[in-house]
């Protein structure tokens, strides 16, 4: 397989390698293609969002700027446990404005961000029952958080998920 990098990008990917897109979650990198665009050949990542069941091809020159990433580090994963075990920030906000900075926040693709969310979200059976949008915003973020940490773990995705509940779960 070629090793696929290019000098306006910080990192170099292979086909194969899982990464992440901010706007979309994990994805995998299958190649790479050129193509013609505006007259000027282009080269592009592509990427395929298995969850999605969709293929983006992202120029290589401007990766970074889109906020095209590697897998996070163990490193970084330990900070996203520590917030899960955290406690959640009691917000008096209205509803509408937090659910549009969580929506924000996940978007970011910030794993630390995106366990913010988690943390915040999460309640345990004992707890009162959330509305739906509440939910979907929790499991939104949650599956996000899950298909990152499932790739570095090398788990499936309902394992991963279930783990990260179980850490919050003995925190609340």
């Amino acid at each position: 397989m070629e090793r696929v990098s290019d000098m306006t990008t910080i990192e170099t990917f292979n086909p194969g390698e899982f990464v992440v897109y901010p706007k979309h979650g994990l994805g995998q990198i299958k190649g790479l293609e050129t193509q013609e665009i505006a007259g000027s050949e282009v080269r592009l990542f592509v990427i395929e969002f298995e969850e999605e069941r969709m293929k983006l091809r992202v120029p290589v020159g401007n990766a970074q700027k889109s906020g095209l990433r590697a897998l996070s580090s163990k490193e970084t994963m330990g900070n996203v446990m520590k917030k899960l075990k955290g406690k959640p920030r009691v917000r008096r906000t209205m509803w509408s404005r937090r659910a549009q900075e969580y929506e924000t926040r996940i978007k970011s693709g910030d794993p630390v961000s995106i366990a913010e969310v988690v943390r915040e979200l999460f309640r345990p059976t004992s707890q009162a029952e959330q509305s739906y949008s509440e939910r979907q915003i929790y499991q939104t973020a949650l599956d996000r958080l899950a298909r990152e940490y499932a790739a570095i773990e090398e788990m499936d995705i309902e394992s991963a998920s279930r783990h990260l509940e179980e850490v919050m779960g003995k925190a609340a």
